[in-house]
């Protein structure tokens, strides 16, 4: 009792001080509070602006797809054409070597006629009959031979028309090819004009978020700081307060981190019975959505909610079931599946697409369903979403890098600019 009383009063010439000293940086802290809430509020009127620019980014996504469709369309329509022509082409040929064949009898026959000197005189041949059955004879050889020479200058004629028919048709084939075509090309022209059009869109969202998080930044800097004298005074006045109180924190923490663990595997069990199974509408194009769910988080700089510091969210989050079916968002070959930190579960898969190199990461994950060196194509289930590593709810964290990914993240790009969500 003597040595608490004595600590006591040692600590009482210095208590007011201290005291004074907390109050100065209360002070501090509630003006910079203040601060922070005025920038709040200023942030909150720009809300409508920045929601102004995600509504623009899904028109042009709609728009975007739509012009997609339309090609594939232009392109089945041209395949068409080419297939008929190379019909029209084979039909042509056929019709030309018949012609040829019969050119060449039709030549024989006049040479025939010219070496006997004349026209064949089919009276002549009549004439010339010895009896009754031999003028028969030969009245019906020379029916024969004249029917045959009309059959043949008809089916001559006929081939003839049709021909020049067919090689009319050709060239409007070829007109309608080369029209379609130039519609394609106007569809590519309109396609380039949309994404980059989207991607000034994007720019502007980036820039904007940048501007209001760099506005917040140095305030809440000061805000921390403040918070850190005011904890170490706090330390100076009550060590041995302290002391207990943190053995009596990390018991409640490891109580309360016993609890959470039985509830999370409670909630897992509960939503493995209820797991939803049908896979998100495939896009067209190379890229498409990793899962069916509401965009909840946006790319750029954010209060994190876990370490409590301003960091950058490389990626996109949708909000989804622990158990949801998560689908490769492009045709590649994993390169990473297992735990990894904060990413908890995660599946990291390496694309190629015109000629230059893409990494997405599929993070938070409750199960894995591929392996390294596994090929996937665009749309197949690779795993399902969960609520692993450093999340606060479930939700799937998707994010895209040009390149190879890396921890220190330069490479990470706003998924927004590649895939419609």
């Amino acid at each position: 009792m003597s040595s608490v009383v004595g600590t006591t009063g040692a600590l009482a010439s210095t208590l007011n001080d201290l005291k004074k000293e907390q109050k100065q940086n209360a002070n501090k802290k509630s003006n910079l509070n203040k601060s922070i809430q005025n920038k709040d509020n200023a942030i909150k009127t720009t809300e409508t602006e920045i929601q102004k620019f995600l509504n623009q980014i899904s028109k042009l996504n709609k728009e975007m797809d739509e012009t997609n469709t339309n090609m594939n369309r232009v392109i089945s329509k041209i395949n068409k054409t080419n297939d008929e022509i190379a019909e029209l082409r084979e039909s042509i040929e056929s019709l030309e070597k018949k012609i040829a064949e019969r050119d060449v009898v039709l030549r024989e026959r006049v040479r025939a006629m010219q070496v006997k000197g004349g026209q064949v005189s089919y009276i002549d041949v009549l004439l010339g009959a010895n009896s009754f059955a031999d003028f028969i004879d030969r009245f019906s050889a020379v029916t024969t031979l004249m029917d045959a020479d009309r059959d043949i200058m008809r089916k001559q004629k006929e081939d003839i028309e049709q021909l020049e028919t067919e090689k009319a048709l050709v060239e409007k084939k070829l007109e309608e090819l080369e029209d379609a075509k130039a519609q394609l090309e106007k569809l590519k022209a309109n396609l380039d004009r949309k994404k980059v059009e989207k991607s000034k869109v994007i720019d502007q969202l980036e820039a904007e978020q940048n501007r209001l998080s760099k506005e917040k930044e140095q305030l809440e800097e000061e805000f921390h700081e403040a918070i850190e004298i005011e904890a170490e005074l706090e330390k100076k006045v009550i060590a041995e307060q302290k002391r207990i109180a943190e053995i009596a924190r990390k018991e409640a923490e490891r109580k309360a981190a016993e609890r959470k663990r039985k509830a999370k595997e409670a909630a897992e069990r509960a939503a493995a019975a209820n797991r939803p199974s049908a896979l998100p509408p495939v896009s067209n194009g190379f890229w498409t959505k990793p899962a069916n769910g509401r965009y909840s988080s946006s790319f750029g700089w954010r209060m994190h909610p876990i370490y409590h510091t301003a960091r950058q969210h490389r990626g996109a989050d949708l909000a989804v079931p622990i158990g949801s079916t998560v689908v490769a968002a492009g045709d590649g070959v994993v390169n990473y599946a297992g735990q990894m930190g904060g990413y908890g579960n995660v599946i990291m898969i390496t694309h190629y697409n015109n000629g230059q190199t893409f990494t997405t990461v599929y993070a938070h994950l409750s199960s894995i369903g591929v392996s390294v060196g596994q090929v996937v194509d665009k749309g197949t289930r690779i795993g399902a979403s969960g609520n692993t590593g450093a999340s606060t709810g479930p939700h799937l964290h998707f994010e895209m890098h040009i390149g190879n990914w890396t921890a220190s993240g330069p490479s990470a790009v706003n998924p927004l600019r590649y895939v419609s969500f």
